[in-house]
């Protein structure tokens, strides 16, 4: 699942821009002070744009190049990064940090992915990662691979907890027209600097 695989997806499919942002996006950051935030894996930019439009200062990053592409044609107020975080780090820190379903193959890329994510906050700064919650997905006959999947309680694992404080962890339902998905939202601030 690298630059090639996703340039591949967004240039074999219509386009995914819907222009709406993700629900626990909107509900997890909507209280925040806007700063700097970074929207990794930001696909054709819809989470990027709606925190620009609300006042923070937003870089989306993502792997694709076709990706960025469409999302430079929604936004000249973001600024559009390419950025593969299992070879680079990202190149500032952010007072939030943002990521939704990002999955990879082999599961050793995306716990370095994961990890590059939450050193890119800053002191002080909001974590949110969004994905499909595994667990949840078994328990009700979902089909879903094991090792692209990742659940809340693997990436507090991944935290120092006396650097971090988890304010939510939890798995959420969305309802949609084919099957019920379950969602697992993380969100936590950084307590003390790296």
């Amino acid at each position: 699942m690298d630059e090639a695989f996703w340039d591949d997806m967004y240039r074999e499919t219509s386009r995914k821009w819907s222009g709406k942002p993700n629900p626990q996006l909107v509900a997890e950051v909507s209280g925040l002070k806007p700063g700097t935030a970074l929207d990794v894996g930001c696909g054709e930019g819809a989470d990027a744009i709606w925190l620009a439009e609300r006042g923070w200062q937003v870089t989306g990053a993502d792997v694709s190049s076709v990706a960025l592409e469409r999302a430079k044609e929604h936004s000249a107020e973001v600024k559009w990064l390419h950025l593969d975080l299992t070879k680079e780090h990202a190149p500032d820190t952010y007072d939030l940090v943002t990521a939704h379903y990002v999955h990879l193959k082999p599961k050793e890329d995306m716990v370095l992915v994961y990890k590059r994510i939450a050193e890119a906050v800053a002191p002080g700064g909001t974590l949110l990662i969004v994905g499909h919650d595994k667990q949840e997905m078994h328990r009700h006959e979902i089909d879903v691979p094991d090792d692209i999947f990742f659940g809340a309680e693997e990436i507090t694992s991944l935290l120092s907890l006396d650097e971090w404080k988890v304010e939510v962890s939890e798995t959420r339902t969305l309802d949609n027209p084919d099957h019920r998905m379950y969602d697992f939202v993380f969100r936590a601030s950084r307590v003390t600097p790296r």
